[in-house]
């Protein structure tokens, strides 16, 4: 499976099977965490086999069921702390992706309290992401269409297919807000208006027009 045909077959899976992830699999997502932790100077590490960090009222309101398994998504905050973790975050959830495996991103329905306990002094908690095999493949949601997210006259096919690429991405209750602008050959991303998590959204955008297009988007 390709990256491309990772981003149009992923989806958000809340129900997961009693299924443990085999250990040649854990070994290919753990050597990614760790390369995603030391480019962006973040800690991100995956918890296998716990169900303890979505055993909670707010997770079984968010519908979560059977989830054992959890990318953490931690480090020292500072400025770009939580566009980071979406950039990365969404690189492994790609990755888990073309492995077999379905995630869904969570930043309020888990147990905070448990997950925080497994984090270093100084360490500050974004958010996690479930992991694991799912009941199903996810269902797609209706987003935004192109003219909604590019303001571009003439623009080169690779600033078309990333945008095309970021609007396959998720964002915090389907909330799409941002907007890419190309402008002097170069691609920016800014968000557009206001809403719940835009800095990791606009992480998790950037990494989609990224890997699709080959070329950089700057968040401005």
């Amino acid at each position: 499976m390709t990256i491309m045909q990772a981003m149009e077959v992923r989806h958000s899976v809340r129900a997961y099977k009693d299924e443990p992830i085999p250990a040649e699999i854990r070994q290919k997502l753990d050597k990614l965490a760790e390369e995603c932790s030391r480019e962006k100077g973040l800690r991100i590490f995956i918890r296998y086999d716990d169900p303890d960090g979505f055993d909670s009222r707010m997770a079984h309101y968010g519908s979560f069921r059977g989830v054992k398994n959890y990318i953490v998504l931690a480090g020292k905050k500072r400025d770009g702390f939580e566009t980071d973790c979406g950039y990365m975050g969404e690189k492994l959830v790609l990755f888990a992706q073309q492995l077999g495996l379905n995630t869904c991103w969570a930043a309020l329905t888990f147990n905070k309290k448990k997950v925080r306990a497994l984090l270093q002094s100084g360490e500050s908690l974004l958010m996690v992401i479930a992991l694991g095999y799912g009941e199903s493949a996810g269902t797609p949601h209706r987003g935004k269409g192109y003219s909604d997210a590019a303001r571009a006259d003439d623009p080169p096919d690779w600033f078309k297919a990333g945008v095309e690429a970021a609007l396959l991405a998720p964002t915090a209750v389907n909330q799409q807000k941002f907007v890419f602008t190309f402008k002097d050959g170069k691609a920016f991303l800014s968000a557009k208006g206001f809403g719940f998590y835009l800095d990791t959204d606009l992480g998790i955008v950037k990494y989609h027009f990224e890997a699709a297009s080959g070329h950089e988007a700057v968040i401005v």
